[in-house]
């Protein structure tokens, strides 16, 4: 027979498989001897009062035993070696899975990803601290696997009516990760771990009969006009003059800031849109342990790292935490040269001794008076990018600031350790970004500290600069198509496009751009047009 219950229990039981046996066995009164298996469901963290519970979802399975593997349910795959070809521009999380769901729909796939494969991208990251040499084709944001490869593996998302989460998650672990992202309620899989994963997933493309090419970056479209005249994508070319024929998902990133105007100049529809820009932010991951666990000890042996989430409205502008690290590393995020851009990613274990967030500033296009145009944002991020690059003497060395010197608008005379790797040095944080972006953020900072005390501290610095929060641009598609609304055949998909804001919510919008590419250009469709 199997229970299923609710419980809400202290820690040290959740992390000791004879105590949650002898709690669940008092719940059901039931001898424990009969009891099987405890299949953990879900299990969540309530530390908003004193006393930190957890909250677990189990199967609890009497008298027999679970299945083998009680949460996994994994998805087919076919031969489509000989199948209709689509043409995906881009290996991260939206190109990924929609190259897997266009197998899953009998099409076969060709992925051209302009970076490098996940393992090589390595030896090009490691550059950036080690030389200063950023290759704007691999580096933290371009390569197989996306920005998301090494930005920790989060995979918490709010949008979850835009398509199957679950879905995603099981693919994820039916590709090597742990199936306890399955089970928490803020999963991540870890920047140690993804990369295996990432070409479990490739292979899985492979062996059905897909391609996967590197170093591959697409430098335009291949335009027709159809009958009615309207433009029509019949595939793209890459830097060496190599064509690909098909049907075109593009989903390159919020990076690819070359590919934009690659877009604009073909004629593909797009239009600016808001994105966030601040600072990183990075605390000892102790000090945030003892404000969100209530406790000056930390978490203790049976918490994890904690993490936080921070919001308020200064001048009608959101002013909010974005991406947090717990137990994590702040990196390097510049894809180019005369860049300066910072982001944070965390280990599966998050064990470091700092945690990190990106602290940001809502920024509409209205807002942006600087530039014009369709890319006025994009030049906003490239300008602040290169303002920060100038003062970093043109290094990957961050422009860093106490958050206590950075809210009372002073130098800082020293900092304390962190965990970027190319370095900090004391610079005035506040005054290389926008005035408007500092105040704002100062404000928060401020309001923050009410809110939660010993957050705004000198124990924190701030590195500059986090602008790669989102798309500067939107490719503007069909609602009900998801197809380009100026290019017949084409379908901006994931976070570059300006439909997704992360790992899952990139691949959710992937598998509905595949299915969105089957439904216009195959389905029902004789066999001469296949």
């Amino acid at each position: 027979m199997i229970h299923n219950l609710q419980l809400r229990v202290d820690p040290r039981t959740a992390a000791t498989p004879l105590l949650l046996l002898s709690k669940v066995s008092t719940e059901l009164d039931t001898d424990a001897n009969a009891i099987r298996d405890i299949v953990v469901k879900k299990r969540s963290i309530d530390a908003r009062q004193r006393r930190v519970m957890v909250n677990l979802t189990v199967d609890v399975y009497v008298g027999e035993a679970a299945p083998s593997s009680p949460l996994l349910r994994p998805v087919c795959y076919g031969d489509v070696s000989g199948a209709p070809q689509a043409v995906v521009v881009g290996a991260g999380p939206a190109g990924l899975f929609a190259a897997l769901r266009l197998i899953e729909l009998g099409v076969r796939p060709v992925i051209l990803e302009r970076g490098k494969d996940v393992d090589s991208r390595r030896v090009d990251m490691a550059q950036i601290a080690r030389s200063n040499i950023v290759d704007p084709d691999s580096n933290y944001c371009f390569g197989e696997g996306g920005a998301g490869a090494f930005s920790d593996g989060k995979l918490y998302t709010r949008s979850k009516k835009r398509g199957n989460v679950e879905k995603v998650l099981q693919i994820f672990c039916q590709h090597g990760a742990s199936t306890d992202i399955l089970v928490d309620a803020h999963p991540h899989i870890g920047t140690d771990r993804l990369p295996g994963v990432i070409k479990a997933m490739r292979d899985t493309i492979i062996r059905c009969g897909g391609e996967v090419r590197f170093s591959a970056r697409v430098t335009g479209l291949l335009l027709d006009r159809d009958d009615d005249g309207r433009l029509r994508a019949t595939g793209v070319k890459t830097a060496d003059g190599t064509s690909f024929r098909g049907p075109v998902i593009i989903a390159t990133g919020h990076s690819a800031r070359d590919t934009y105007r690659m877009l604009l100049d073909s004629g593909v529809a797009l239009e600016p849109k808001g994105i966030a820009i601040g600072v990183r932010l990075e605390h000892p991951q102790q000090l945030i342990d003892s404000i969100q666990y209530h406790s000056p000890q930390g978490r203790g042996k049976y918490l994890p790292a904690a993490e936080y989430s921070m919001l308020t409205r200064v001048d009608y502008r959101a002013v909010y935490s974005f991406c947090m690290c717990p137990g994590g590393f702040v990196i390097p995020s510049a894809s180019g040269p005369d860049q300066q851009a910072v982001n944070g990613m965390s280990p599966a274990s998050r064990g470091t001794r700092w945690a990190n967030s990106g602290m940001v500033v809502e920024i509409l296009p209205d807002d942006v008076t600087d530039f014009t145009g369709t890319l006025k944002i994009m030049e906003l991020q490239e300008k602040i990018e290169k303002d920060f690059y100038e003062e970093s003497g043109r290094t990957q060395n961050a422009p860093a600031q106490r958050m206590t010197d950075f809210v009372a608008g002073r130098p800082s005379s020293s900092l304390p350790p962190s965990s970027y790797a190319p370095g900090v040095h004391p610079a005035r944080v506040d005054c290389i970004l926008p005035e408007y972006i500092s105040r704002r953020l100062r404000k928060g900072f401020e309001e923050f500290g009410r809110k939660s005390r010993g957050f705004l501290t000198d124990k924190a610095i701030v590195l500059g600069c986090e602008t790669r929060t989102s798309a500067p641009v939107r490719i503007v598609r069909d609602d009900a198509t998801l197809c380009s609304v100026s290019v017949e055949a084409l379908f901006p998909s994931g976070e570059g496009a300006g439909y997704a804001g992360g790992i899952v919510s990139a691949a959710v919008d992937g598998e509905r751009a595949a299915d969105a590419l089957f439904d216009r250009m195959f389905r029902n469709h004789d066999s001469d047009n296949l």
